[in-house]
């Protein structure tokens, strides 16, 4: 075919115009090199602006400028009606209003909170496209391409290109309308933050001391002992039938009157708490050691009844329940992360990632030779968490 020619084992075909001499010496140029042009076409220029009406009419250009800052403005408004609708109106699980839509249902608050949110985001949207379109400085460049690097005369110009994009987006002249956009992105990503409310109640020192602080020994006294019972069958612990070595995984008596049970059924001290939350955190071991062998702080020499002592069973680490008892070395191990407790020095850790000894439960036993608590733990049980304090028993003295 007239016209084409072989190059590097391809078929490249390029017309020529004959009253077009750029183009025949463009592919003369080929043929004589043996490679194909960078530009086998002539380039056409830029084309000629065409001046935007915004610009062409400033009082236009200052309409749409109203108009952007009417929704910067309308935004936070639509975001604290997300806010009052979030606390004024109730949810269905709380005997909101329903909104019928024949075969779909939704509950008014997800509706309205859905609404002014979701409308407050598009009004921000919309209202910096229609900036960029028709009040932004409109101005066409084209620029030869280049590799892809930059160089230290390109770092040094950014921040001068920064500030010409600023002046050339005309917010140095239009002020009230920046400053709309700012107080609007603001004001509307502080409505999503009041949501967190609902991760759960704030973790103030009262509530930390009512929840995750205590356990179900707290409502134990010297006047009124709760004993320690076998975690399985809550038969109550004899001390006198423990032997050397031995270790019984156990809990509070008290928890068995919240298992099974309806709040309305429970003893009034009982009705407020939930027998699963109670159980992970009260869940302990009682271990027999002979009393020669091991270390008994001053402090806690009234914490024992001849070497039988008790420790909660939650890890300081993550919170894994252990009883991986090894009788000769008196060591705990936690089997999630290898955590080593020294059960016979008051519960202090001697190898793995735990940074807390093993909380120890004061104990005794009462006129019928049963294992009782009078008091709760000294310090929190379980994993670290933030707001928790640190106490000089974390560390087994």
């Amino acid at each position: 075919m007239s016209g084409d020619k072989m190059t590097g084992g391809e078929n490249r075909s390029t017309p020529v115009d004959a009253n077009d001499r750029t183009a025949a010496e463009l592919v003369a140029e080929r043929e004589s090199n043996g490679t194909l042009y960078e530009h086998p076409v002539p380039d056409p220029g830029l084309e000629e602006h065409i001046e935007r009406y915004s610009d062409a009419e400033p009082k236009v250009g200052d309409d749409i400028a109203k108009q952007i800052t009417g929704m910067f403005i309308a935004a936070p408004v639509l975001a604290i009606a997300f806010i009052v609708i979030y606390f004024a109106v109730p949810d269905v699980t709380e005997g909101g209003p329903m909104v019928d839509f024949g075969p779909i249902q939704t509950p008014a608050a997800h509706l309205g909170m859905g609404l002014t949110l979701g409308a407050a985001v598009l009004l921000i949207g919309l209202g910096a496209v229609q900036w960029a379109r028709m009040l932004m400085n409109d101005e066409e460049l084209i620029e030869e391409r280049h590799p892809a690097r930059s160089s230290e005369e390109d770092r040094k110009a950014t921040m001068a290109e920064v500030d010409k994009g600023i002046a050339d987006s005309g917010i140095s002249r239009r002020g009230l309308m920046g400053r709309a956009l700012g107080g609007a992105i603001g004001v509307v990503a502080v409505a999503p933050l009041v949501t967190l409310a609902d991760l759960g109640p704030w973790p103030t020192p009262s509530r930390r001391a009512e929840t995750i602080e205590r356990t179900l020994f707290h409502l134990a006294t010297p006047e009124k002992p709760v004993r320690l019972v076998n975690d399985v069958t809550y038969t109550p612990i004899k001390a006198s039938d423990m032997e050397i070595g031995q270790l019984i995984n156990a809990q509070p008596e008290n928890l068995a009157e919240l298992k099974g049970t309806e709040p309305a059924e429970r003893p009034e001290e009982l009705k407020k708490f939930s027998y699963m939350n109670e159980k992970s955190k009260s869940a302990i071991i009682i271990v027999r050691m002979d009393p020669n062998s091991i270390r008994v702080p001053e402090r806690r020499s009234s914490w024992h009844v001849g070497g039988i002592m008790c420790y909660s069973k939650i890890c300081t680490h993550v919170g894994c329940p252990i009883s991986l008892w090894e009788q000769q070395t008196h060591h705990l191990l936690c089997p999630c992360h290898q955590s080593t407790f020294d059960l016979g020095d008051s519960g202090k850790v001697v190898f793995g990632p735990a940074a807390r000894a093993l909380p120890q439960l004061p104990i005794t036993v009462d006129d019928e030779g049963y294992l009782i608590a009078t008091s709760d733990f000294e310090i929190p049980v379980g994993p670290s968490y933030p707001e928790r304090k640190q106490h000089i028993h974390d560390k087994g003295e």
